[in-house]
C-alpha cells in the first residue's frame, strides 16, 4: 500500500470502525499525522483566533479518523478496537499499544473479517 492509498482509506473509512487495517496502512496514516501535527504548529502555533479554531475541526475530523484506523489495527491482530483505551493510561498503556500496532496481523480471516488488501 503506498502513501496515498492508504491517505484515501483512511478518509474513506473515517467512521468505519470494523473491519481490518494493514501495517502499511496504519503506519502510513500516523505519518499524515505527525505531519500536519508538525507542519500546524509551525504556521500556527497555539495563538488564538480563527486559524486555531478551523485547526481544531481539522484535529477533531483527523483524531475519528485516527482512532478508526486504529481500531482496525488491532482488529487486525486479533484484538479488539477498545484495547486503545490503553494509550490513556500514562506511560506503559501507550507502549503496549504501539506494541499491537506492529505486531503483524493474523494470517487469513479472524472474526474481524478477511485479511486487508494490500
Amino acid at each position: 500500500m503506498t502513501f496515498g492509498q492508504a491517505i484515501s482509506a483512511g478518509f474513506a473509512n473515517i467512521t468505519n470502525f470494523e473491519g481490518r487495517a494493514s501495517r502499511p496502512a496504519f503506519w502510513w496514516w500516523a505519518l499524515l499525522i505527525f505531519i500536519i501535527d508538525v507542519v500546524a504548529g509551525t504556521l500556527f502555533g497555539r495563538g488564538g483566533g480563527f486559524m486555531s479554531f478551523i485547526f481544531t475541526i481539522v484535529w477533531i475530523v483527523l483524531a475519528l479518523a485516527t482512532i478508526a484506523v486504529g481500531c482496525r489495527r488491532l482488529h487486525d491482530t486479533g484484538r479488539s478496537g477498545w484495547w486503545q483505551l490503553l494509550f490513556l493510561l500514562c506511560g506503559i498503556g501507550g507502549i503496549v499499544t504501539i506494541i499491537f500496532w506492529v505486531q503483524p496481523g493474523t494470517a487469513g480471516a479472524n472474526k474481524y473479517g478477511p485479511p486487508p488488501a494490500e
